[in-house]
């Protein structure tokens, strides 16, 4: 399985790296790209001071984009994205694939003071649900937002559906990076399946302070291993990923069946 992580800052209105990207993928047989948060809209801080109709003009434009490009290279597209509903906003994930759209709705909104989406958005506060789960060419993926990377009962559900892999497309800013790829790496190696994260990199400026997002997209095997990493630079990381590879790391640590046996 080839997949892919298109590192970028917000791209707001504009499709033309997506076209020039989507199609440099096409070439190198990529069946999976994911996008990191917040880039096909503003940023949370940002649209807090933005109306509505300019939010939904937004992803509106994005995902006749994305539908389109999909369709044309036969490519499966993750994209976080802002939905909006009888003029309320949800803050979702989206599958794009040649013959559908589906759309993950985050379930755990960060809330804190200083950034408190969970107070923003209109997303359902329920019981937990399994993440969205997806099949490309007999490769499972499930999705999770960032934030919800650290809900252990979500792993454990997206771990009963069997996957192979966990794509995490996310935000991170300020002094977060190790934590990040630690965190990552553990759930890697206690599940025994990849975990492909795709972050945001640029910034936003807050009165004298600078939030920089520090890309740091990556690529970790069922082993916990980090096999392919970017900077924080505008990037395009394509990286291949291998079903045996998950049935050897799961025959050899066997910490699925433990999860289920006791």
């Amino acid at each position: 399985m080839i997949a892919a992580v298109l590192q970028l800052p917000s791209i707001g209105m504009s499709s033309t790296k997506l076209y020039h990207y989507v199609r440099i993928a096409h070439k190198k047989n990529v069946k999976v790209l994911v996008l990191g948060e917040y880039l096909l809209n503003s940023f949370f801080k940002e649209l807090e001071t933005m109306s509505v109709a300019m939010i939904k003009e937004q992803s509106e434009h994005q995902t006749k984009i994305l539908k389109e490009l999909s369709l044309t290279y036969a490519m499966t597209i993750i994209a976080p994205l802002i939905i909006v509903k009888k003029k309320q906003l949800y803050k979702s994930i989206v599958k794009f694939s040649p013959t559908s759209t589906s759309y993950y709705y985050q379930q755990i909104l960060i809330n804190y003071p200083h950034w408190n989406e969970a107070k923003f958005f209109a997303n359902e506060t329920t019981f937990l649900k399994a993440p969205m789960v997806f099949s490309v060419e007999g490769f499972k993926f499930a999705v999770m937002s960032g934030f919800e990377m650290h809900v252990d009962k979500l792993w454990a559900m997206a771990s009963s559906k069997n996957v192979d892999a966990v794509i995490v497309p996310s935000v991170s800013t300020f002094e977060s990076a190790p934590r990040w790829k630690n965190l990552a790496q553990m759930r890697a190696f206690t599940h025994n399946c990849y975990v492909l994260r795709a972050n945001r990199i640029g910034e936003y400026k807050e009165n004298e302070y600078t939030w920089q997002f520090y890309g740091d997209s990556f690529l970790i095997d069922p082993s916990g291993d980090v096999i392919n990493e970017l900077g924080n630079k505008e990037e395009l990381m394509i990286v291949e990923l291998s079903h045996s590879e998950v049935i050897e790391a799961k025959k050899n640590w066997g910490f699925r069946e433990l999860n289920t046996k006791y």
